[in-house]
């Protein structure tokens, strides 16, 4: 899937730099713990649930925004290479704590 997203990248108009300079830009969705373990995970969750990459990158085919397009790939690719490294998506339990298991055990 992470493979699939620098494919679909290189048919973009966009120079080669951005996907590099992009793709930990979701990791900003760590912010929300700031403000406790619920609003992390559901921030967090937001911006790294492939569902969710998969509609903004339609829209923009749709639309013909290749912004959109470069927002879908960059989440979708980002949230297949934190599962590649076994992150998963965050429950209300803590930031360690995902529904592929605990980070670190």
């Amino acid at each position: 899937m992470f493979l699939l997203t620098i494919y679909l990248f290189s048919k973009l108009s966009f120079a080669w730099w951005w996907y590099p300079a992009l793709i930990l830009l979701p990791d900003l969705g760590m912010i929300g713990y700031t403000f406790g373990n619920k609003i992390g995970a559901v921030s967090y969750n937001i911006v790294h649930h492939k569902a969710v990459a998969i509609v903004i990158y339609v829209l923009g085919l749709y639309f013909k925004n290749e912004v959109l397009q470069l927002a879908g790939l960059i989440l979708f690719g980002h949230s297949s290479m934190d599962r590649m490294m076994g992150y998963g998506l965050k429950t209300f339990a803590g930031f360690k704590f995902t529904h592929l298991g605990e980070i670190g055990k």
